[in-house]
């Protein structure tokens, strides 16, 4: 009898990103590869991202009592988080970010220009 072991989540080994929900962030791969937007959410779980109003998907989608017309909707699809990098506020273009201690607070800040994010 195969018996099948199933991954059971574990926080230790969830992914771990400096980006944070509503940075802007440039999207370096994919078909919406050059555009700019916000994350809307983050998965820590899966490393993935939304991000409001790209990377959408075209479905077909039948008639149905919440949706009376149905018809081809647009849905948004995540993106692997390493395919986003952060907008940098000062230059425009997309930075790295690191972590630094300004008094008794940690913050990131912008690798590029060296502002604070």
């Amino acid at each position: 009898m195969n018996s099948q072991k199933f991954k059971q989540y574990d926080p230790k080994h969830e992914f771990k990103s400096k980006l944070r929900k509503g940075d802007e962030v440039l999207i370096l791969a994919g078909k919406s590869r050059g555009e700019i937007g916000k994350i809307e959410t983050l998965d820590k779980k899966t490393g993935r991202v939304f991000i409001a109003g790209k990377n959408l998907n075209k479905k077909h989608q039948k008639p149905s009592l919440n949706d009376q017309d149905g018809g081809i909707v647009d849905i948004p699809m995540s993106l692997h988080i390493s395919k986003v990098a952060l907008v940098d506020a000062k230059t425009k273009k997309a930075t790295r970010l690191g972590y630094k201690l300004e008094g008794d607070k940690k913050v990131r800040f912008a690798k590029k220009s060296g502002a604070v994010v």
